[in-house]
């Protein structure tokens, strides 16, 4: 079992910034990876980022590549989401996901544990 928390949500401006972090306990952490999310009223959660677990491999959605940086500290049981040049198509619930594997997934059928979210609003 593996438990998720998400952190750093909250309200920014179009072209702010936002840093989201996930501190995972229970499971070993380090041998998997781990994803981000979101998902805006009314649509499908899709992908946003991901990173194996040596965090040698990133992997993001194209509409957020430049702006978003996936990262991940094994030692503290940690994943974060730097977000920069924040759009109002980012409003979101985001998701922190722990995979079933070591590798990058972009299916939510790859992630076995799930946080709660975290609610990230983008307006003037």
């Amino acid at each position: 079992q593996v438990q998720l928390a998400e952190l750093g949500g909250g309200l920014a401006q179009p072209g702010g910034s936002l840093t989201l972090s996930c501190a995972a306990s229970g499971r070993a952490f380090t041998t998997y990876g781990m994803g981000w999310f979101r998902q805006a009223p009314g649509k499908d959660r899709e992908f946003v980022a991901a990173i194996s677990w040596l965090a040698g491999v990133t992997l993001y959605r194209d509409s957020v590549k430049g702006r978003f940086t996936i990262s991940r500290d094994n030692a503290k049981n940690t994943v974060s989401l730097q977000m920069n040049n924040l759009k109002p198509e980012g409003t979101a619930l985001y998701y922190c996901a722990h995979a079933d594997s070591p590798a990058v997934l972009t299916i939510p059928q790859g992630y076995d544990f799930w946080g709660q979210g975290t609610q990230v609003t983008v307006s003037s």
